[in-house]
């Protein structure tokens, strides 16, 4: 446990000293020279015009944020793959002995050559291990695919909402049939 924190808080020691060490350096050894140019905002190589302080559309967030949460998916694919992966080979009846006891302890984490022979992973336990990861990656699915169908049914996908909201109604007045005027009037009789 000790070896643990002792880690940690050279990393954490070490992450500071990297953040603040080219801040102080840079501080120390820059120029001091600011001239009206250099003060200037600076907007992709354009004079600014008018006022820096505008109000972003929020579409821009609410689509970069579902762009985060529908691509952090991808991380969970990694250590599933290799599971499932190397759980189909563990199926294969050609497996020689060797092998098996080489991706069993690749699939416990064992360091080569320490895994004791009832510790190796039978065929059925493999069978077992990707059925498991089979179901694991079809409910993970399922609930993206949940989530997906969500956000689009709500209209977080739509980028020009007001466009889409007036091609619905054009689309609903189209499909409903014309009201029919009547011309019929009553006459009244004249003195």
């Amino acid at each position: 446990m000790i070896d643990l924190v002792g880690h940690l808080q050279l990393f954490v020691v070490l992450g500071v000293v990297f953040l603040l060490l080219p801040l102080v350096a840079g501080l120390f050894l820059r120029p001091k020279n600011p001239t009206d140019q250099k003060l200037t905002a600076y907007e992709c190589g354009e004079p600014t015009i008018g006022s820096s302080y505008i109000q972003f559309d929020l579409r821009f967030y609410v689509v970069a944020l579902l762009f985060i949460i529908f691509d952090v998916e991808v991380a969970f694919f990694f250590p599933w793959a290799a599971v499932f992966g190397g759980g189909t080979q563990l199926l294969d009846a050609r497996l020689t002995e060797p092998a098996r006891v080489q991706l069993s302890e690749r699939l416990l984490n064992q360091a080569p050559g320490t895994l004791a022979a009832e510790n190796v992973i039978s065929t059925a336990t493999a069978h077992g291990l990707v059925m498991t990861g089979l179901v694991d990656i079809l409910v993970f699915f399922a609930v993206l695919l949940v989530a997906f169908a969500y956000v689009w049914k709500r209209g977080d996908l739509d980028w020009v909402r007001a466009m889409t909201e007036a091609s619905k109604q054009r689309s609903v007045t189209r499909l409903q049939p014309p009201a029919t005027k009547t011309t019929d009037r009553k006459l009244e009789p004249v003195a």
